[in-house]
Parts: C-alpha cells; structure tokens; sequence
C-alpha cells in the first residue's frame, strides 16, 4: 500500500509540474489563463466500512482549473486588437459552431471578414436600417471595401450679422459682377450633387430704402436660383443672358431679430448642374441671422451633402459599436461586437488555439452588448495580456519539485523496507 500512495504523490507532483509548465510556456500568449492544479487525499475505509483507523492511501488529481482572472491591458495602437476590461468572451463563429475567446488579435480575411489567426469569425448584432440601434441576429461582422457614396445636399446652415447702419448700393440694379450693385457677400458654401461633385452657392445681400429691410440674391456657380431665376443660355440666337428672378426680402425687428421669412428658410429652388447628376432642390436655413450696428460677419455655415470618401479607418468604441471611417467625414456602423458570459466559466471546455466551447457545467451562455449587464467594456487598439505570474510559477515549480523528490524518497525508502523484510532469515 505504501508504494501505492508514493506513487500517487509523484504522479499528482508530476501534473503539478505540467500544468505549471504550461502555464511558463504561455507567459506571452494573448488571452491566456493560467492555470491551477487541484487535489484531493484518497482515503480506505476498512473492511467493515468503517474509516475510525483508516489511512490514507495518497493522493489524486480532481481538476485542472483556469483561472479566469482579468489580465494587464497593453495598448497596441492597431484598430482590430480589442481586449476586453472585465467578465465575457469574445463570441466566434468556427465553420458554424460557436465558440468563445479573450484574446482579441483580429484581422479580415480575404474576403473581409473580421477572423481571429484561426479564421472564426467575430460575431456582432446586425445595425438596424438607419445604424442607430443593435438589436438584430448575431452575424459575421464584414468590412466595407466598397466607396461611401455620395450624397446631394437638399438642405444648408447661414447665419449672418448684417450692419445696421448700411446705405443702399450706388449701382442698380443688381449685378453679381459689379461690386457697386450690393453690399456684402457670403463667403460661400460648398453643395454637392448626386455624383458627389461640389459647387459654390453664394448669397449677395442688398440694403434697399427701407429700414431694416435687405434683399438676399442666391447663385450656385454663378447661376441664380432664385424662384423666377432664368440661367443663361448661350445656344440661344441670339444668346440669352441669364435673368435673374425676384430676390428674397429679409426683414428684421427694431430689436435686430429677423422677422421675415418667418420660418427662417428661404427656398433656393432648383439647380441643374452641368456634370450629368440630378437637379439639386435646397433649402437655405438662416435661422439665427442679425442686424446690428457693426461690421458684417459670417458664421455658423453648413449643409447635409457630402462626396463620395475613401474608408479611412476602423473605429471601435467601449460599448463595442463597430464604425467605418470614411474620407468624407461620414461614419457608417457595422455592428456591435457580441459579447457572452457564463455562470461558471471554470466549466467552459478548452479547444486549444485560445478557444473554449460551451458544456453541461458552464452553464447556458448569455450573450449581450458590451458594457451591460455583467459584461465587460471593449478596448480597442489594445490585447489582454496572459494572466501568468512568472515570478510565481517559478515558486510553484521548485513546489512541485521539491514534492516530487520527496514522494521519490518516499518510494525509495518503501523499497528499503521492503528488502530488509525479504533479508529476514
């Protein structure tokens, strides 16, 4: 029985050390939990059942947990190494079976797909139509290789301070070309037509007789668009030049405040840019805009259009929320990465390569949004690093081994016995 329980004890030593190696080898593997070995002493009962006088007979390995602790965050500066600060894992897809990671070194595909080394692909709630919700399917999260396209502008932002004190110009009527024929221009705007190519509307304010009146004339690229506006039309024979329509009259109180139009909105009508796109329909907001006792000025200038951009970048935020970057300002979201947790993650089964599955003993998965519930938030450019203490490995492996040299002791000295018992004449 003796050399039984001595071999018990080198052999428990024995998985001691392993799983402390293992743990040594992947001081540097990213996501790695370390792990610890757990015994358990094996105990006879008598003949009788009864365990009042009886020995122990070694010991044996019970389990070989993980450790699922939170591990050092390293900042990476690249956009697709996530790691995640608190409880849950990574939810992958690996040739249509789920399974589940920290480690958050992801990179797309051929195909662009977003895949850990492995190639499961990261899974993320699907954006709703208009990208402002999450709450769709999990499915495999995909980046964009396609442009952003562009988008005409229907709508523009004008806020002016136009001086009180203004005479009325000394040349009528209006004429864009002469200076003399108004008294103050905006500096421009850029609008875009459907195919994403810009032009520049711009407004030319005229003081008239009466006080607190002005009238605003409007062009894009020259031409007026103005309701009753004519473009020129140089085919015409004669040619015909271009006819400008009846202005907007801007009225304001004796207080400063614009009264008229009374919404703020002038309607600019239509405009047919000569690149092929669309006719352009707008909207000038001026909302805003003052008459006041000093010099012009020109603020607060804006419109909802946008030519077509490059993708510039990927951009991660904490709730997990995947967005597209795009050269032309515009962000558009992929998805939200998927995170999931489990009552008991000791019970996960390890599948090599970072990985763990579900089983019986973890526990029904609970699979959510970053940063909610019990759920941990996302860090993106950045890797959990293994949860291995060197420094206490290394004392956990003289441990071992010091356990191991006894438990050989041990046995050695069993087989001293057990000579002297068979030198016994």
């Amino acid at each position: 029985m003796g050399f039984n329980t001595s071999l018990s004890g080198i052999s428990a030593a024995n998985a001691d050390l392993n799983v402390t190696a293992n743990n040594i080898a992947n001081v540097n593997t990213v996501g790695f939990k370390e792990s610890r070995a757990e015994f358990a002493d094996v105990l006879n009962s008598t003949g009788y059942g009864l365990r009042n006088n009886a020995m122990g007979s070694g010991v044996r390995l019970t389990n070989v947990a993980q450790q699922f602790s939170q591990g050092n965050i390293d900042q990476t500066g690249r956009s697709l190494d996530l790691a995640i600060e608190g409880e849950g894992f990574f939810t992958l897809n690996m040739n249509g079976t789920r399974v589940y990671s920290r480690a958050g070194n992801f990179q797309p595909d051929k195909n662009g797909y977003v895949t850990n080394p492995q190639g499961a692909r990261l899974q993320v709630y699907s954006p709703s139509a208009d990208g402002t919700r999450f709450d769709g399917a999990l499915a495999d999260l995909r980046l964009l290789s396609s442009d952003s396209p562009p988008r005409p502008t229907s709508r523009l932002e004008l806020a002016f301070t136009l001086p009180a004190n203004t005479k009325e110009p000394t040349i009528k009527p209006f004429d864009p070309a002469s200076s003399n024929s108004y008294n103050f221009s905006s500096g421009g705007i850029t609008v875009f037509d459907s195919l994403g190519v810009g032009h520049v509307q711009t407004s030319y304010f005229v003081k008239t007789a009466t006080p607190n009146e002005w009238e605003v004339y409007n062009f894009v690229d020259g031409v007026p668009v103005n309701n009753g506006s004519v473009p020129a039309d140089p085919d015409a024979t004669p040619p015909l030049p271009a006819v400008i329509g009846a202005p907007t009259r801007l009225e304001f109180s004796e207080s400063g405040a614009l009264v008229s139009p009374t919404d703020g909105k002038i309607n600019l009508g239509t405009f047919t840019p000569s690149t092929g796109a669309g006719q352009l329909t707008m909207n000038l907001d001026i909302s805003g805009s003052t008459q006041y006792g000093e010099k012009f000025n020109q603020y607060n200038t804006g419109q909802d259009g946008y030519a077509s951009g490059k993708l510039n970048e990927i951009n991660i935020s904490e709730k997990g929320v995947v967005y597209a970057r795009y050269s032309n300002g515009v962000d558009v979201a992929l998805g939200q990465v998927a995170l999931t947790n489990f009552n008991n993650p000791q019970g996960l089964l390890g599948e090599g390569n970072n990985l763990w599955s579900e089983t019986y003993a973890s526990g029904t998965p609970r699979t959510g949004a970053p940063d909610s519930s019990d759920l941990g938030q996302i860090q993106a450019g950045s890797l959990e690093a293994s949860t291995v203490d060197l420094t206490q490995q290394l004392v956990n492996m003289i441990t071992a081994q010091r356990n191991f040299q006894a438990n050989a002791q041990m046995l050695s000295t069993q087989d001293q016995i057990t000579q002297t018992v068979i030198n016994i004449r």
